[in-house]
């Protein structure tokens, strides 16, 4: 999608549909798209183990683990970037502990709706949730020692300008431990056209190159890749978009689509 508006109003719709659902308690086993049907599991890294993990938080909506490499300090702020139903901020909130201070922001007024009633389920005095866009954050200059985003920020329209928000909003000396969807090679014009793949994650994502030549033109240093992942799109999936010789060549370039775990700091 090339234009930014249609693009947010399209990400709007199909995560207030899979909050819509989550509320509803019809389950979504959808990864990145909004299609109970689809799987996207092949994004998700499992949760289950990790304290202060909440099952009615999951959407299934990641693709990392951001808090893993985090370094979440008690007493620490902490921004999520997207934070959907609060999954990530409530791992965040277990290792800020009492003293420090949980921010989700995510753009879609279900998931905020949502990530509310799962907080008073939990009772955390020290959880916020903001409605707001990634470009433009609901946030004061310097109030993070860390920010953390799972598979959101593929999803923006302009990388750079979000980039330069979490360089803003992050204290001397802060950091970044962001979970991230991007590409080596170049996807096929049909997947990267399509506004279904877009939702799911896949479309909107960067060249890896392009993805940290951003962070580093945007002022942090020591950036690093702390993990990564080659994610294998299901032949079902992407032959509602390729013919059968497209989905063999596909297969056969190297293009690769990737989940990465990057950090960098504020220095």
């Amino acid at each position: 999608m090339k234009n930014s508006e249609n693009t947010k109003k399209l990400v709007k719709e199909k995560y207030g549909e899979i909050a819509r659902k989550a509320s509803q308690k019809s389950g979504c086993d959808c990864g990145c798209s909004s299609e109970p049907d689809r799987d996207y599991s092949v994004f998700s890294d499992s949760y289950q183990n990790m304290k202060g993990y909440v099952a009615e938080a999951d959407l299934g909506l990641g693709c990392g683990l951001p808090t893993e490499f985090a370094a979440i300090k008690a007493g620490d702020t902490v921004v999520d970037l997207g934070s959907g139903a609060g999954n990530d901020v409530f791992i965040a909130r277990r290792l800020a502990g009492d003293s420090g201070r949980v921010i989700g922001i995510d753009m879609t007024p279900e998931m905020i709706l949502k990530a509310q009633e799962n907080n008073r389920k939990l009772g955390y005095q020290n959880v916020d949730f903001r409605l707001g866009e990634i470009e433009k954050l609901p946030v004061p200059d310097q109030t993070a020692e860390v920010v953390i985003s799972n598979c959101v920020l593929n999803l923006v329209p302009d990388k750079k300008k979000a980039f330069q928000e979490v360089f803003r909003i992050l204290k001397e000396g802060g950091h970044f431990c962001i979970s991230d969807v991007v590409i080596k090679g170049n996807l096929p014009e049909k997947l990267q056209e399509s506004a279904e793949m877009y939702a799911g994650c896949v479309a909107g994502a960067l060249q890896q190159d392009n993805y940290l030549e951003i962070i580093n033109q945007t002022g942090f240093t020591d950036v690093e890749i702390k993990k990564s992942k080659q994610i294998e799109l299901p032949d079902e999936v992407l032959r509602e978009f390729l013919s059968g010789k497209e989905i063999t060549d596909f297969r056969k370039s190297g293009t690769g689509i990737f989940s990465i775990t990057v950090t960098g700091y504020k220095s």
